[in-house]
């Protein structure tokens, strides 16, 4: 269990990160040197309209045959329509999903991990209910529709229903960091559906060159 000081930063560094405009989506080709081709997007910082058209023009620029597309997750979460857009395109495209060690994906980016074909976590998964900045009212209007309805997108990308449950009982600024039980329990850490064979910190690496 995480100590409330550690869990007191994390809620410290995501105020702090709350002012950003939107997210940074990187979208980059690297070449893994047992793996072979990969295209690896990394998301970090705070989820916000406008993100998925990043996302989709990157994948669109980097055409080509890939043994494997990773997205690395390290964001504060933000909006969750638009983490439900672009978690149906990762998904969609064949993206695995990893958040790295020392990474944070909480709030909306959970939507992100979600959409991982198959999903690794080395850092820390934080649950609480999404911040909604014109209010809870406007946040389920516009969630009405059956398309952005957060349930209905779980239960599409095979995720455990008690997660938006759980989800929805902590405030925004009460963060719960997950246990490697809980995470497989929601089923946000899962088998990979085909060998996609190691090297998670190279395709890191791929990211920053």
């Amino acid at each position: 269990m995480p100590s409330r000081a550690f869990r007191a930063a994390l809620i410290a560094l995501s105020a702090l990160c709350s002012t950003l405009a939107m997210a940074r989506v990187d979208v980059r080709p690297a070449q893994h040197k047992s793996l072979g081709p990969v295209l690896a997007v990394r998301v970090s910082e705070d989820i916000a309209p406008g993100d998925y058209e990043a996302l989709i023009r990157g994948i669109r620029e980097n055409p080509g045959k890939y043994e494997k597309k990773l997205v690395l997750l390290d964001s504060i979460g933000g909006s969750v329509a638009e983490a439900i857009r672009m978690g149906r395109l990762l998904r969609d495209s064949g993206f695995d999903a990893l958040v790295p060690a020392n990474a944070v994906c909480q709030g909306a980016c959970v939507y992100l991990l979600a959409a991982g074909n198959a999903r690794t976590v080395r850092g820390h998964v934080g649950l609480h209910r999404p911040y909604y900045p014109a209010g809870d009212s406007a946040a389920a209007s516009a969630h009405g529709t059956s398309r952005y309805s957060p349930a209905a997108y779980l239960r599409e990308m095979d995720v455990s229903a008690s997660l938006l449950e759980d989800m929805n009982g902590i405030a925004p600024h009460d963060m719960r960091v997950l246990s490697p039980g809980e995470l497989a329990r929601y089923r946000l850490v899962a088998l990979p559906r085909r060998s996609a064979g190691a090297g998670e910190t190279g395709l890191q690496a791929g990211l920053k060159q």
